[in-house]
């Protein structure tokens, strides 16, 4: 009896003691864990264009689908090795067909910060070199050739296009589009930027950043850009793509401007990934001198003007200016600091503006913000 009435006192105690050890440990737990900020990029989306029964466009002997696919998958080990905290999603990873919408639809469903989309370029002989498209009006017939040939994977798909028959590819459809997407059309901008930067330092010949309508681009909400990487009907340019070596190179490059995107994006310095040095220039009201930089924070874009007590801006004052015939809105003016615009930029985009970025400006005129961040340092 004495042994039973033992065992009951150790099971008290064990009821008692048992939840207060846990609620201390967990308490304790809750102490010495550290959460680390979400980094502005969390997900990539890597597009490797064509794919089974559509090949895409060949060389000699090279088919588009299989570079294209090589290129990618380079990229995103490079991704996954370099930042294992991001998510990295293809839309194919091996030598299957999938349609132009699913490829925008797993972009979107997968909440990507970016979409990356590879491709490979058909024209004469003697075309070479690389360029990045992002969505907007074809300003050349050649342009409208490439999105035409890279859109017409929609006639290989089970009902031969009949899902984009009243599919509106209008000069209007497209602006719109551009509007609807303005700051998302920014950033592609500056990564398409970056890629054709770095294609250039591998050397390869640089064709610049173009705009076009492809369907894969106007589908996606999020940055998004299309990279023709060179000219299978080059026979240089066939050989350097279909090339593990070529191909690995090209990926490095997509890679380093990848970094230098997110570095920027993020407000951390590309080589060290720490911050940015803060030379602690106080917020100023619009009181630009000559030759200084000022860094601002957009957040709006319009093909009209907002007039500035708009409840969009949610009782922001804004700062207007114009480029590419919009109109556009900023918040904050930071002299020489792209630290702190950095920091307000964060801190506006938890509150009012989840997709807001930062722009810099010399004389009026707007920069590139890798430019800025050089001659402020100076």
């Amino acid at each position: 009896m004495n042994r039973l009435e033992n065992s009951l006192k150790w099971l008290r105690w064990l009821v008692i003691l048992v939840p207060f050890a846990m609620l201390f440990g967990f308490q304790g737990a809750k102490k010495t864990t550290v959460i680390k900020p979400q980094g502005t990029i969390r997900t990539v989306v890597i597009d490797a264009g064509h794919g089974g029964k559509d090949p895409g466009c060949h060389g000699s002997s090279a088919h588009e689908k299989n570079v294209c696919l090589s290129m990618a998958l380079e990229l995103g080990r490079k991704i996954k090795e370099g930042y294992p905290e991001i998510k990295v999603v293809f839309t194919r990873d091996k030598d299957v067909f999938v349609e132009l919408d699913d490829r925008a639809k797993i972009a979107n469903k997968a909440n990507a910060d970016l979409f990356i989309c590879i491709h490979a370029n058909s024209a004469s002989p003697s075309a070479s070199g690389t360029e990045t498209y992002v969505l907007g009006l074809h300003k050349t017939d050649a342009q409208a050739k490439i999105a035409d040939r890279e859109n017409s994977t929609i006639y290989l798909e089970a009902d031969k296009g009949e899902k984009y028959k009243d599919f509106d590819m209008s000069p209007d459809a497209i602006i719109a589009r551009q509007l609807q997407l303005s700051l998302f059309l920014d950033q592609s901008i500056v990564f398409a930027d970056k890629l054709q930067g770095e294609f250039k330092a591998i050397g390869r010949y640089d064709r610049g950043v173009k705009q076009a309508g492809f369907l894969v681009l106007y589908k996606t909400t999020m940055p998004s850009v299309l990279i023709e990487t060179g000219f299978l009907t080059n026979k240089e340019e066939e050989k350097f793509l279909a090339d593990s070596t070529g191909q690995k190179k090209m990926a490095g490059a997509m890679f380093t401007a990848f970094e230098k995107y997110k570095a920027e994006l993020e407000g951390v310095d590309y080589k060290t990934r720490g911050p940015q040095p803060n030379n602690n220039i106080p917020l100023v009201e619009k009181n630009e001198g000559k030759d200084q930089i000022v860094f601002r924070v957009q957040i709006e874009t319009s093909e009209s003007k907002i007039n500035s007590n708009s409840a969009r801006f949610k009782k922001h004052n804004v700062f207007e200016y114009q480029q590419d015939k919009l109109y556009k809105y900023t918040v904050g003016e930071f002299v020489n600091d792209f630290a702190a615009a950095n920091s307000y930029k964060n801190e506006i985009r938890q509150k009012d503006f989840p997709h807001a970025f930062v722009v810099a400006f010399q004389n009026g005129e707007r920069i590139s913000l890798e430019k800025a961040i050089k001659l402020a340092e100076k």
